[in-house]
């Protein structure tokens, strides 16, 4: 789950993930996928999350099924991503209350159970309004060429 996290945030316009210390080998997958598919794309471990959140120069969004809809809040979020960096923490199982405290906003994209995954990749289409699909890579190695059927991936020429 905590690679797919990463993934799904590069994909869809975050610019770098921060995982905790026992992440090594969903770093090294992210750093793989960025190196080959490009970027920019960083990728930062942390030995405290807690530190992470309490820390930020900017707002928290705390993605939990438990938090305010979505709709009612991603113009407010939105608007302060204009001046303020924005960092997502993906809730999972036994959150600790402080991580509800410490957010500006815990954010339900459904107040259903659902996947981590789903949730952010929601959040992040409505933060950036679907800008984050004609994204441009830069320094990728191989791309996706898409297609009505089949799959075709190119290497790009330098």
């Amino acid at each position: 789950m905590t690679t797919h996290v990463g993934l799904t945030a590069r994909a869809l316009g975050a610019d770098r993930v921060v995982f905790p210390d026992n992440a090594g080998q969903s770093e090294e997958t992210v750093r793989d996928i960025t190196d080959r598919f490009g970027g920019p794309f960083e990728v930062e471990r942390s030995d405290s999350q807690h530190a992470v959140v309490r820390e930020w120069p900017g707002v928290v969004v705390h993605l939990t099924m438990y938090g305010e809809r979505v709709q009612d809040v991603e113009a407010e979020v939105r608007e302060a991503h204009e001046t303020d960096p924005v960092l997502v923490v993906v809730g999972g199982e036994k959150v600790p209350f402080s991580v509800y405290e410490a957010a500006d906003w815990n954010v339900g994209v459904t107040n259903q159970p659902h996947s981590e995954v789903a949730g952010l990749a929601i959040f992040l289409d409505r933060l950036f309004e679907g800008r984050e699909l004609d994204r441009k890579w830069e320094n990728a190695k191989r791309r996706v060429i898409p297609k009505e059927t089949g799959k075709r991936v190119e290497s790009v020429e330098d």
